[in-house]
């Protein structure tokens, strides 16, 4: 069926049934609730219809201009609005994070300062911690109106087999934001940072400096270690390097002190068994350098020392080269795919990572080398 086609049978079935559902309309006619929202918002571009959420309902008067259009009668798509819009907002976009932690907050910046610059109204919604909480954080904004979904579902959903195939069955346009789908996810987009490029990045600076043996520490419960993990390891068989030591850090339930936590690593650095290391993230890093320094020992002449973050990591008593991940680039993209996939839903399916970058400060070593 072409746009022609179907736009005349949407105003035909409001007229006809006097409301209707797009869900249901785009079952009968056999296209994408997609597809069909895009054609309702072209006839009320067209000013034959005043978009509302779900469904359409037909209006009591025709203005006289409107019906001398060579159309079928004029309809108004239209219902109490749960999502409330200004003039001029293209479309209403919902956005789920998980509770707290100082990384969402750059990627919402990043949405935010998008959103803004492209007229675009940002529904927030904070998830729980279990897939059916999430369902239903995404089944509200759906049925409030929302055109389309930036998700930052809390990591390690489970069952992660079930949570993506509940991913690919959204009813409208989502971009899953700094996090990963398989397979299953269908027509699920995707922006993240590339963490594993990240760790890469900073693996190749230590060498750089002279180290031949990096270590890794990294929290168990972050999302991104494995990524971090892949990319370390990948960097260090590539430039030959020895493999160096990766420790797991616990910070979450009864996890010990933050001196305890460490333990394992200072008597690495110690023994001179770790000249240098990639932490994740600042506050871990910055809590390892209040801790050597109660020890005796010191950054970077003892440890060469980058954090992976770069949220605090200039505040340290040290400030800390760090691998910086492009958290509001990656919110501006997001946003900016779920707009061209609304504007036009014939774009191509996209999947994009986006690259850290090293700011070198005095953790590493690095100034020391250049005589800074």
């Amino acid at each position: 069926m072409l746009a022609d086609e179907r736009r005349e049978a949407i105003l035909r079935a409001v007229e006809r049934q006097g409301s209707i559902t797009v869900k249901a309309l785009a079952e009968e006619m056999g296209v994408s609730a997609v597809t069909l929202r895009q054609d309702v918002r072209e006839l009320a571009g067209r000013g034959l219809l005043t978009r509302v959420h779900g469904g359409a309902r037909a209006l009591t008067s025709v203005d006289p201009v409107l019906a001398a259009a060579p159309a079928p009668a004029a309809a108004s798509v239209e219902a109490p609005a749960p999502v409330p819009s200004s003039a001029g907002e293209r479309f209403a976009v919902g956005l789920v994070v998980p509770p707290g932690g100082y990384y969402y907050a750059e990627v919402i910046r990043g949405v935010q300062n998008a959103a803004r610059s492209q007229g675009v109204r940002v529904v927030l919604a904070v998830s729980g911690e279990s897939l059916a909480e999430n369902r239903e954080q995404v089944r509200q904004l759906v049925a409030g109106g929302i055109d389309a979904l930036l998700l930052m579902p809390h990591p390690g959903l489970r069952p992660p087999e079930e949570a993506e195939r509940w991913l690919g069955t959204l009813e409208v346009p989502a971009v899953l934001v700094e996090r990963r789908a398989g397979m299953r996810a269908g027509r699920l987009e995707q922006v993240a940072s590339d963490h594993a490029y990240g760790a890469a990045l900073a693996v190749r600076h230590l060498a750089g400096l002279g180290h031949d043996r990096v270590a890794l520490v990294a929290r168990v419960e972050s999302p991104n270690t494995a990524l971090l993990s892949a990319g370390y390891a990948e960097a260090v068989e590539a430039m030959g390097l020895r493999p160096g030591p990766e420790y797991r850090i616990v910070t979450t339930g009864d996890a010990a002190p933050a001196d305890t936590r460490f333990d394992e690593v200072v008597r690495a650095v110690e023994a001179g068994e770790v000249r240098a290391a990639l932490v994740h993230n600042d506050i871990d890093a910055i809590a390892l350098v209040g801790i050597l320094r109660a020890r005796g020992l010191r950054v970077p002449e003892d440890l060469a020392l980058v954090t992976y973050d770069d949220e605090v990591a200039e505040l340290s008593e040290v400030p800390l080269t760090a691998v910086a991940p492009p958290k509001q680039a990656v919110g501006s993209w997001a946003l900016d795919l779920a707009v061209r996939r609304l504007s036009d839903p014939s774009t191509p399916l996209a999947e994009l990572l986006l690259r850290p970058e090293l700011r070198v400060r005095a953790s590493c070593g690095a100034e020391r080398q250049a005589g800074v």
